[in-house]
């Protein structure tokens, strides 16, 4: 295959809000960005997804977006954003900006002028139906919660949104709308950024005559509903075809219920629609039907190793993956299927890592995953800042399916707002994020867990991703290499080969805390070890807790 630039990358996501605060606000902002930007380069990532700065009233943390063309007050302004632009620029660095175009804010120009009357030009850049049998116009429900339909007085009709009330869904069966969206998008480009990751942009094509579904067990049919609908692949080669195909970028769809034959078509190597995708299936494996990510947790390896074995399978030499445990929308991964305990918590980042570094497709690293970062010890609900953990927490509680107590564990487990907690940069007051009080609380662990510690420990968990990162930039095996599954009932370890020509990679990582009987295969014997994350070999025929271990023969 022709490579692409984006191929041999890892990409380094920062939450703008919790990354760094330049001013004592205690909200990040660029200018705290722009002065970290060396230890992303020190890290060896190459480009920088970044999490909404646009001009938003934050009902969402910046995906309620109301002026696409402004940034944040909050987080400076747009000469702030050029000069991060070409500091990245000077050092090698690439930025991807968020792209949050299947809805915007309530409080954007043309959603001001869409309610104001029935027959106002802008009417159609949102979906507005009457009421049915005197409640809304179908049986949708939002993904933060109850119904997805919201009605405005002013005009007497219901206007959709998928998301939060604020965030009511633009309608991309409107050519006007695809036109002002491709004109924006065209003018960051020439601004000079270097990409776009797509938020849910696979449900931007809804379903012909919004039919009712099947409801879910809160009563409302899932907003996943509308996930591939019938334009969306006609209108993302559209843009492709106006805006993408003239420029190198890296471009990644955030594709909700996404299926495989789906994907082969959002990331087609033939280069007609997006880059890559993000595919949620493997962060559904420990999810629950009744509550979805807001279950007890429960670990099935068996089942995380199938559904990630499927994509790597499946989209060899027809598309391309994305590679990710942890991002602004789930809890830290080292909590989820690694260990807190301190005297693992190191080791088991390392493993995650490198289960993930070395399958095929483009890996990405949230901010503070490089550093094994955890969640955080929630104790009360109104400690919560996100929108969705707060809506389910409360639907959960009024349908008696979970005590206060339980809501709270469920929350320390599961809830966005676990990633979204303050960078730790040192063991300083605030971690060295803020000089104020910060936006959300800084996690008490940062005393340990902080940048400034593992920047001078050579066995750290961040010297542990320089070298993965500089693997894949060395060897084609790890970024083309074919992927097949060793083990695949085991239920601790998760075994793979990488091959490409007479070139093979054996991993080998142990997901428990027990060790785990396993003898190497007979061709890998002899084999170097590429990387591992113990300093010294175990004996023959054991893998101990968390153990990661790489075998490279030519």
């Amino acid at each position: 295959m022709a490579e692409k630039w984006w191929q041999r990358s890892v990409v380094y996501q920062i939450y703008p809000r919790s990354f760094q605060d330049s001013n004592g606000d205690g909200i990040g902002d660029l200018k705290g960005i722009t002065s970290r930007l060396e230890y992303i380069r020190e890290l060896g990532a190459d480009a920088i997804w970044l999490s909404p700065v646009y001009k938003s009233p934050n009902d969402d943390n910046g995906y309620d977006i109301s002026d696409y063309q402004d940034i944040m007050t909050e987080f400076g302004t747009m000469a702030d954003f050029d000069e991060m632009l070409e500091k990245a620029h000077s050092l090698g660095l690439r930025i991807v900006m968020d792209l949050v175009v299947n809805h915007s804010s309530d409080e954007h120009k043309w959603f001001v002028e869409s309610r104001s009357s029935r027959d106002n030009p802008c009417r159609d850049y949102y979906f507005w139906r009457e009421g049915k049998d005197g409640k809304e116009p179908n049986n949708w429900g939002s993904c933060f919660g109850g119904s997805a339909w919201q009605y405005d007085e002013q005009t007497g009709m219901y206007y959709l949104h998928l998301f939060s009330k604020k965030q009511p869904d633009l309608n991309w069966d409107n050519p006007t709308v695809r036109d002002e969206i491709f004109k924006m998008m065209d003018w960051w480009l020439q601004k000079g950024i270097d990409g776009f990751r797509m938020d849910v942009i696979s449900l931007i094509s809804k379903p012909a005559g919004l039919p009712d579904g099947a409801p879910g067990a809160n009563g409302y049919a899932p907003a996943t509903l509308v996930a591939n609908g019938p334009h969306v692949h006609e209108y993302l080669r559209e843009m492709n075809r106006r805006v993408l195909s003239k420029y190198d970028l890296l471009t990644v769809g955030e594709c909700a219920a996404v299926t495989i034959d789906e994907a082969k078509s959002y990331a087609n190597l033939d280069g007609s629609e997006l880059s890559m995708g993000f595919q949620f299936e493997h962060m559904d494996a420990d999810f629950d039907p009744v509550l979805g990510r807001y279950a007890p947790q429960h670990k099935d390896l068996p089942r995380l190793k199938e559904i990630l074995s499927r994509w790597q399978t499946a989209l060899d030499g027809i598309a391309w993956n994305s590679l990710y445990w942890d991002n602004h929308d789930q809890p830290r991964i080292v909590s989820r299927y690694g260990s807190e305990d301190e005297k693992y918590r190191e080791t088991s980042a390392k493993m995650l890592a490198t289960c993930l570094h070395m399958m095929q497709g483009t890996p990405y690293v949230y901010q503070g995953e490089e550093l094994g970062m955890t969640n955080y010890p929630w104790e009360s609900i109104d400690q919560i800042n996100d929108i969705e953990s707060l809506g389910n927490y409360r639907a959960y509680r009024e349908q008696g399916l979970m005590t206060e107590a339980e809501g709270i564990a469920m929350l320390r487990q599961r809830s966005r707002d676990n990633a979204r907690t303050p960078m730790q940069w040192d063991a300083g007051p605030e971690a060295g994020f803020t000089t104020g009080k910060p936006w959300l609380p800084v996690n008490p662990n940062h005393v340990t867990i902080n940048a400034a510690e593992q920047l001078k420990r050579p066995d750290s968990v961040f010297h542990y991703y320089q070298k993965l990162i500089a693997l894949r930039k060395e060897l084609d095996v790890i970024v083309y290499g074919h992927y097949a599954l060793l083990e695949p009932e085991h239920p601790a370890l998760f075994v793979y080969t990488r091959t490409l020509g007479g070139e093979s990679l054996l991993v080998v990582c142990n997901f428990s805390e027990n060790a785990q009987a396993y003898d190497i295969p007979e061709a890998y014997a002899d084999a170097p070890v590429l990387i591992a994350n113990y300093p010294d070999k175990a004996p023959a025929g054991t893998i101990r807790p968390w153990e990661a271990v790489v075998f490279h023969r030519r």
